[in-house]
């Protein structure tokens, strides 16, 4: 028997096994880089801009520091176009409403400027509860705090305005220590006959750094 020459047998089947071979590599060859949806997504992938959606949401400016609202060219509002209210007239008469002026308003961090119970009442609370206390119903419930056993607790008045309640917003951010020591004293002595002393040290105990969200549920 010649054993130089292959046999038939052994020649097929090394072809067959080299052609396997070979189209393995050429299958592993082509779904390495094959395009499918994922790689085309990869390479269209773009980095989220903030700014973009903000501006082009409706929910945009809820989520804008002052610092980000002021500076992209894209804000949906210019601030730094917007006049001061040293240079608005329209906006004076506010100042007379808080009892201050502009020097005053740039050194006091809160919206209010007197320490009067009751002007800080018939500004912040009247309009709800009633001038004389005694609340309303209509369009809401408004209760009342004149004759109202609640308002024994001098805590609990401080605690619901610094921290509001159901409808009625929070005066944390609103309010110094001694305002709302002040508005409370007025609630718990003038609207009713209780005769603690509200101080600031009371409020001081309740406070806390950082104010309720927007929400006046939380």
């Amino acid at each position: 028997m010649d054993m130089t020459k292959p046999n038939l047998l052994t020649v097929i089947i090394m072809l067959s096994v080299g052609g396997t071979v070979a189209l393995s590599g050429c299958s592993q060859s082509t779904k390495a880089n094959a395009v499918t949806l994922a790689s085309q997504q990869q390479a269209t992938q773009m980095v989220f801009d903030n700014q973009a959606s903000r501006n082009n949401g409706a929910w945009g400016a809820v989520y804008m520091t002052k610092e980000e609202f002021r500076l992209p060219k894209t804000n949906i509002v210019d601030v730094i176009s917007l006049p001061k209210i040293a240079e608005d007239a329209s906006l004076q008469k506010w100042l007379v409403k808080f009892e201050g002026n502009i020097e005053g308003s740039a050194k006091n961090k809160h919206g209010f400027m007197t320490t009067n119970g009751k002007k800080l009442y018939n500004d912040s609370c009247a309009g709800c509860h009633m001038q004389d206390g005694k609340g309303a119903q209509g369009a809401g419930y408004y209760p009342p705090l004149t004759n109202n056993s609640k308002m024994q607790s001098k805590y609990y008045i401080i605690s619901v305005v610094i921290n509001g309640l159901r409808g009625m917003p929070s005066f944390h951010s609103m309010m110094s220590d001694e305002q709302i020591a002040a508005v409370t004293q007025y609630v718990h002595s003038d609207l009713n006959t209780f005769t603690d002393t509200v101080t600031t040290s009371n409020v001081a105990q309740l406070r806390h750094d950082f104010p309720p969200g927007s929400d006046p549920s939380e």
